[in-house]
């Protein structure tokens, strides 16, 4: 008669720490899930991977005899307004040498307009070297209507690059930023943010 009770604060016991260890897993790999693509995004800024540019905060600490061209390339999401473009096509630096550049952005429409740019670089092996000190990349620009900005890019190409073989051969780098729209609804995704949005 004794035993019964026992046995069952004993089962009771035991599902109450199975239920907790499955809820703690459970919260666990919700927790991974949503860090993972800002962390992913962090990766490739900090390692140059899938040709994301590396943020840096002070200039190179060498120059290096080895000229690159780098081209620029501007594009804006179709929902967004806004005339977008380098105000140079290309310049030429050598390995370690601060390059700067400037974009002009003008909102065509007759409201205020929020866009955020991203950027990448081709070819995709070249952005482990390519750092950039100063851009507008990943900051809600704000434009009246009618207004232009000129909006600059400072960066060097770290001089290391000379001792990768495989890069020997590249001798343009091409530095891409896209703006879209900040009220796209894909935009935490667009900028490597988790959605808090609920699957359908």
């Amino acid at each position: 008669m004794i035993a019964q009770p026992v046995r069952s604060k004993e089962l009771r016991k035991k599902n109450r720490i199975v239920l907790i260890v499955v809820l703690a897993l459970f919260l666990m790999m919700s927790l991974l899930a949503f860090a993972s693509v800002p962390l992913y995004r962090i990766f490739c800024q900090k390692t140059g991977y899938g040709g994301t540019p590396r943020i840096v905060y002070q200039n190179a600490n060498k120059v290096v005899d080895r000229l690159i061209k780098v081209r620029f390339n501007a594009t804006v999401q179709k929902d967004l307004p806004w005339k977008f473009k380098p105000l140079q096509n290309e310049v030429t630096v050598y390995a370690g040498e601060t390059g700067l550049a400037f974009y002009q952005v003008k909102n065509t429409s007759s409201e205020p307009l929020i866009g955020i740019a991203t950027y990448n670089v081709t070819p995709d092996k070249a952005g482990l070297y390519f750092n950039k000190i100063e851009c507008f990349c990943f900051e809600e620009q704000i434009l009246p209507p009618g207004q232009v900005i000129d909006m600059p890019v400072q960066f060097f190409i770290d001089p290391e690059i000379i001792n990768d073989e495989n890069l020997k051969e590249v001798t343009t780098i091409t530095l891409s930023y896209t703006f879209f729209h900040a009220k796209d609804p894909n935009i935490p995704e667009i900028l490597g943010l988790p959605s808090l949005r609920r699957p359908h």
